[in-house]
Parts: C-alpha cells; sequence; structure tokens
C-alpha cells in the first residue's frame, strides 16, 4: 500500500530509531501514521478530534504526543534532527 503519510521513508528512517520500541498492551497504530497526523494536528491548528481518519484514532494521536512528551520523546528527536543538521 502506497499510502503518503507527510513522513517519507527517508524522514522516517530517520526517526524511527529515535522512537521508543517498549509497549504494553497490544500492538500500537504505526509510528509513522501517528506522527504524520500528529504533525497534521499541529501544523494545521485543528482540535485533535478534527484530524482526519486517515491518521488513526484522534484519542491514539492525542495520547501518544503527551506520553512521548512526558517521556522526553520529542526533545530528544528534534535535537538529534538539529544536530544533523548543523552537520550538514
Amino acid at each position: 500500500m502506497a499510502t503518503d503519510f507527510g513522513l517519507s521513508e527517508g524522514q522516517f528512517a530517520r526517526l524511527q530509531p529515535l522512537l521508543p520500541t517498549a509497549t504494553r498492551g497490544g500492538p500500537r497504530v504505526a509510528d509513522r501514521r501517528v506522527i504524520s497526523g500528529i504533525v497534521h494536528v499541529l501544523q494545521s491548528g485543528c482540535r485533535w478530534r478534527a484530524a482526519p481518519p486517515v491518521y488513526g484514532p484522534p484519542k491514539t494521536l492525542y495520547n501518544r504526543f503527551v506520553r512521548w512528551a512526558r517521556k522526553g520523546v520529542w526533545e530528544r528527536v528534534f535535537m538529534a534532527l538539529a544536530a544533523a543538521h548543523l552537520r550538514r
């Protein structure tokens, strides 16, 4: 399936090693899909519940955003991407 979730394969490949791998419960919704949904909400300024269904359940988008923020995931991602940009 060639659905474009906003992140290219290369972009997601750079992010993937920075994402948490330990999960509890059942399998989680695909990271690429959820991250693209989070980016959509942040860029558009829409409410979580107004995110297009292609990104998954709005509650999943919100929960992943908040939980990863508490764990410092977003900060590590931004720092790693900034450092990679500066090395260019």
